[in-house]
């Protein structure tokens, strides 16, 4: 039997670019459409996050904060702060702000998995007999534009909400060019492709930062591995560690900075949908 070759470069970098599936398939569902690591470390991840924040408000103190309850309370007024800002609505804040902090909180802690190195997890997960394994779920384009089409699905319900179904219906043949009969076509277009724009962009700006980061960390690992001597060993996620650190050290700006910016696209498009025009 010829022994195994070390995977090549390429064949490295397309194994770590392939999700966990299901080849199961019925007559209603094609399984393998859905991505299952996505869906666990995306599960897993915002119930850890449901759990930190219920702890901390079980535990949190009138009096002098520790450490990690002063970040999570600056955390939140900083949430509370830009929600009052662009939501005007105290009665929509309840739910908004909320929100904004889950948003804040769960893709915060699904960016932070890319700075696990970026064998560990497949290897062990390879050891049980799991050949495919991605741990960054934001780097799944699945799983970014059904958070921001989650958005838009709450933006419609606060047009409705606040102006009316009517008031809705006319902002969308009317707005923003005027409510001649003429125009309506063309408004209603500019309308849809304003919707359809601020979604699509919303979800692909998240994917494509966190897939760019993903990749450079497996770049990354492969220049360890050379170091090292050796493509295919244990050697790799060690090489990957040293060469990454620098690399990691800056990407933690990333992951949080990405995790804001989708927070604060949603107030702006929730908020945008509170106005009349």
């Amino acid at each position: 039997m010829a022994a195994e070759h070390a995977p090549t470069a390429s064949e490295y970098i397309v194994h770590h670019l392939s999700f966990l599936t299901s080849a199961k398939q019925t007559s209603l569902v094609d399984w393998s459409v859905f991505h299952i690591d996505t869906l666990f470390y995306s599960t897993i991840l915002g119930l850890l996050g449901v759990f930190v924040m219920a702890r901390l408000a079980a535990r949190a103190t009138s009096g002098v904060p520790g450490r990690f309850q002063a970040a999570v309370e600056i955390i939140i007024e900083m949430v509370a702060d830009q929600a009052k800002g662009i939501v005007h609505s105290p009665e929509s804040r309840k739910f908004v702000a909320p929100l904004a902090l889950t948003v804040f909180v769960w893709i915060f802690l699904m960016n932070a998995m890319d700075l696990v190195p970026v064998d560990l997890l497949p290897m062990a997960g390879a050891a049980v007999g799991i050949d495919y394994m991605r741990v960054v779920a934001t780097a799944d384009l699945n799983a970014t534009l059904g958070m921001s089409l989650g958005v838009l699905l709450l933006c419609i319900y606060y047009s409705i909400k606040i102006k009316g179904f009517g008031g809705w219906m006319h902002e969308l043949f009317t707005t923003p060019f005027g409510a001649h009969p003429l125009l309506w076509p063309v408004n209603f277009s500019m309308q849809m492709i304003e919707y359809v724009a601020k979604t699509v962009s919303h979800g692909m700006r998240l994917f494509g930062n966190m897939y760019a980061g993903e990749l450079i960390f497996m770049l990354i690992a492969l220049m360890g591995a050379a170091w090292a001597g050796t493509l295919g060993s244990g050697l790799l996620w060690i090489g990957h560690i040293i060469a990454g650190t620098i690399w990691a050290i800056f990407h933690i700006l990333i992951i949080t900075l990405q995790a804001f910016i989708f927070m604060m696209l949603t107030l702006v498009y929730i908020g945008q949908a509170h106005e009349s025009h």
